[in-house]
């Protein structure tokens, strides 16, 4: 296996607790603790990215040698790798819940690659010092997902961590997954995550709260040299208003992306929310299959439905707030911050108007045709991907097109006659807005199938490759993750990922709602 060349600016300039031992503890004065991965019975190479290969300078070869499955399950270390957790709070579910930090999560270092410096991350790689009572393994059908989903949202165009691979242990990992009083042993695995860097708004939220502001403003400094360069000229600290207004725009993108194609992620705490605007920590997440903009996957938040999709726009604000708070010791003042948020909403808006004027195919965004459709969406149980999709299909030009012919798919039930003549209404306004537009239908088609795919991770297709997976069988996994490195591509080879939720899906734990268990 060719080797990688690390450069650990994270270790090398910021400060550790010094202390070897791996027992759970609180630390002061220091951002992360020096920890190895635990060693496993028989690590077995089960999926693997090919793109993230590539970028590291792995070819197949590589990725098969029976070096790659130690390395990247935790039984062997690589020269100049340096195996470390990281110390963070936040707000879950809204309630400060002070020191985190990576609890199955083990950094290995940052590796060069093709796209610059990449922090490589095994999560399911055993207890670090902020496990607390946990045992810092994964199980194999929340690695699938995780695995499918950062690799299905990178390709679908959405800001990400990105998995470079998925490795099987060999091990029982013994998990209460309804947290029911019901426990079992499922089969371990551990997920490479690569991202430019893991930091997250609870690092600085932690060191807020304890009122740690050298440490604070090293790390805010570390950050903006590391990946915001083109700050650096920047005079503190207008520096710091500068750069926050970046990362709500960034997390502005990231969560307009999430609304466009229906997916939710299920536990928007701060500790889950990076800072640089990518998604990160593959939990409880869900697709939006039949558009409820109440559901959320999360059984942890069926009560309040606090993560639910429609609300993920106004709790990244809320998560931004949390932020911005932290930061004011950096600033010295609230009122830039307290601005740069209420931009994040404006821009926000905006933004979303423009995805909703691509996903309709129009020239300009109208208002009643868009609020209109959701609003008919939410009445009757239709899949979001599919009506989308079929809509495209349509031909608002011809005087003998009609909506129903294309959308009929979508349906999970066949509609009352009430809500077809709405329907029938609203596709009369729709090819109005687009006569009126500037678009031609060749145009409208373009730009409607690559802003809506055909594939995307529905929940129950990530269950099927768990079922697989768990009785030792990984070719579908490959699969689903080949169909969805084309998700905007017809593939019609792959027809039958593209359908919507079958009904023995419909109430089914790991197709309707799960837990943070894993």
């Amino acid at each position: 296996m060719q080797p990688l060349t690390f450069d650990n600016q994270f270790t090398a300039r910021l400060p550790d607790d010094g202390i070897e031992d791996n027992y759970r503890r609180q630390i002061s004065g220091a951002l992360y603790s020096r920890v190895r991965p635990e060693s496993v019975k028989a690590p077995q190479l089960i999926a693997w990215s090919q793109e993230v290969a590539d970028s590291l300078g792995y070819d197949a070869a590589d990725v098969n040698s029976p070096t790659f499955a130690q390395v990247f399950s935790g039984n062997q270390l690589l020269p100049d790798m340096d195996p470390h957790a990281t110390c963070y709070g936040g707000h879950q579910f809204g309630n400060w819940a002070g020191q985190l930090g990576d609890g199955r999560a083990i950094n290995l270092g940052q590796a060069q690659t093709k796209d610059g410096l990449m922090m490589l991350q095994l999560k399911g790689a055993g207890p670090t010092p902020y496990s607390r009572t946990a045992d810092g393994l994964a199980v194999l059908r929340s690695s699938v997902r995780e695995f499918l989903c950062s690799e299905a949202m990178y390709h679908l165009g959405i800001p990400t961590t990105r998995a470079l691979s998925l490795v099987g242990t060999g091990e029982a990992v013994v998990r209460d997954m309804l947290y029911d009083g019901n426990p079992a042993a499922e089969p371990g695995a551990v997920v490479c995550r690569v991202s430019p860097s893991f930091i997250r708004f609870g690092h600085f939220e932690l060191l807020a709260a304890r009122q740690e502001h050298s440490l604070l403003k090293e790390l805010a400094d570390f950050v903006i040299e590391q990946h915001f360069p083109h700050l650096n000229d920047k005079s503190a600290p207008d520096r710091y208003v500068v750069w926050f207004n970046e990362i709500c725009t960034r997390t502005a993108d990231m969560i307009a992306g999430w609304m466009r194609v229906g997916f939710v992620h299920g536990v928007m705490n701060t500790d889950n929310m990076s800072i640089l605007g990518e998604t990160i920590d593959y939990g409880p997440y869900g697709w939006l299959e039949d558009f409820d903009p109440d559901w959320t996957p999360n059984t942890t938040d069926a009560q309040h439905r606090r993560y639910r999709y429609s609300n993920q726009p106004g709790i990244a604000q809320w998560n931004l707030m949390q932020l911005a708070n932290a930061l004011v010791p950096l600033v010295n003042e609230t009122a830039p911050l307290e601005a740069a948020l209420t931009d994040y909403a404006t821009y926000y808006q905006n933004t979303w108007q423009d995805i909703l004027t691509a996903k309709l195919g129009l020239a300009s965004y109208d208002d009643a045709v868009a609020n209109g459709l959701l609003n008919l969406l939410s009445a009757h149980e239709t899949d979001m991907t599919l009506f989308y999709r079929g809509l495209a299909a349509t031909d608002p030009e011809s005087r003998d097109s009609t909506l129903l012919a294309h959308i009929q798919p979508a349906f999970y039930s066949q509609p009352n006659p009430e809500h077809l003549q709405k329907l029938e209404l609203w596709f009369s306004q729709y090819k109005a807005a687009h006569l009126n537009g500037a678009h031609d239908n060749a145009a409208r088609i373009e730009l409607m199938q690559r802003t809506n795919p055909k594939f995307v991770l529905r929940n129950y297709l990530a269950q099927l490759a768990i079922d697989e997976a768990e009785q030792g069988h990984f070719e579908r996994t490959m699969t689903t993750l080949q169909v969805l490195r084309q998700p905007y591509a017809e593939q019609p080879e792959y027809e039958d990922y593209a359908e919507k939720r079958p009904e023995w899906a419909r109430t089914r734990v790991g197709c309707s709602m799960l837990s943070c268990s894993s």
